[in-house]
């Protein structure tokens, strides 16, 4: 991988935070473009938002996004671009905690700080056998201290690379391949036979389930896109007008019943084209369901809505959408989508 055994704390913090819940071979790509179209922190400070959004589209998670742009400008602008070489000093970044500190004081600054991620919640947790439950109170407190404890504090950064791909490489979720282990012999988990029970958790995320239509409103070779703002998801990204029902929407007759669809559109001088299949999207706390409905207006007036625009068709790509809406606008399969 590009940034082991990098020193530059730039790229270490950039590649910490593209992987935060991301996997290695969805997270390589991006590094590498941000790498490559922000060498330095002062060219991602100097960058637009929509421009860090659409580099990061796809990725999920875009809370990530938004506090990378927001700490890249803090440490270009008020720190003359030189990250701080504390573990206190990191944490006090913008959506770096004690993980991602841990990393870039470890491997930037050679800091003995143990990095607790779910490789080394699971390695200890197998190893020492310990059924505290890790997304606990105190399983937070255990595994830091285990952690700390087990450290090389000579050689932190090699340390903490090694552990990370053990756990990422032989120590994995499901199915490890104990029998080929080296730690087998001293492993309570393999001794146990609980490899597969630990590491514990208490809590069991509660999901539920949200039904988005999303209206496709075209006005000869322009469509109508917004960005989305408030506390919800997907936070900055553009969409199309969104009607949000309590189930899915049936026919053409119930959306445009909707008391949401008529805020959106005062007359019936309107033509649907297309009615798409569910899309279905799950995020960690909830599962999307959505339909997508490309209208063309005519002569229709509809709500003037805050924060939409009409552009370009063919200027989509240029926007940086939800994946869910991404996936849409790149499916092909038309003949399925027809109403």
């Amino acid at each position: 991988m590009p940034w082991k055994g990098e020193k530059d704390p730039y790229l270490i913090w950039l590649s910490e935070i593209i992987l935060q819940q991301t996997r290695v071979a969805q997270g390589l790509p991006y590094f590498e473009n941000f790498k490559k179209a922000y060498p330095t922190v002062h060219h991602l400070a100097n960058a637009s938002e929509d421009e860090v959004m659409k580099m990061w589209e796809g990725l999920g998670y875009y809370s990530r996004a938004r506090n990378l742009h927001f700490t890249a400008k803090m440490v270009s602008k008020e720190m003359d671009g030189v990250f701080p070489d504390s573990f206190e000093g990191l944490k006090d970044l913008k959506g770096v905690g004690d993980y991602t500190a841990s990393a870039i004081a470890s491997f930037a600054f050679n800091i003995p700080k143990a990095v607790v991620d779910g490789n080394v919640f699971r390695i200890l947790s197998r190893f020492l056998g310990v059924a505290t439950p890790s997304d606990s109170t105190e399983g937070k407190k255990k595994f830091n201290f285990l952690a700390d404890c087990m450290l090389d504090s000579n050689q932190p950064a090699k340390y903490n690379q090694a552990i990370m791909d053990f756990g990422a490489l032989q120590c994995v979720p499901g199915q490890p391949d104990c029998e080929n282990c080296p730690l087998k012999e001293h492993c309570v988990a393999f001794i146990e036979e609980k490899v597969l029970e630990w590491p514990i958790k208490e809590k069991k995320l509660k999901k539920k389930t949200r039904f988005f239509n999303f209206l496709i409103l075209r006005r000869d070779e322009m469509v109508l896109i917004g960005k989305r703002t408030g506390k919800d998801i997907w936070k900055n990204l553009y969409q199309f007008p969104i009607v949000e029902t309590e189930n899915m929407t049936e026919s053409w007759d119930a959306l445009t019943s909707l008391d949401g669809y008529k805020d959106i559109l005062k007359s019936e001088d309107e033509m649907l084209e297309i009615r798409s299949i569910p899309y279905k999207h799950v995020l960690t706390h909830q599962t999307i369901i959505a339909q997508f409905w490309e209208i063309r207006l005519k002569s229709v007036s509809f709500v003037e809505l805050k924060g939409y625009k009409f552009i370009e068709s063919k200027k989509l790509g240029n926007f940086a959408f939800p994946k869910l809406i991404d996936r849409y606008l790149k499916d092909d399969t038309l003949f399925l989508k027809l109403n």
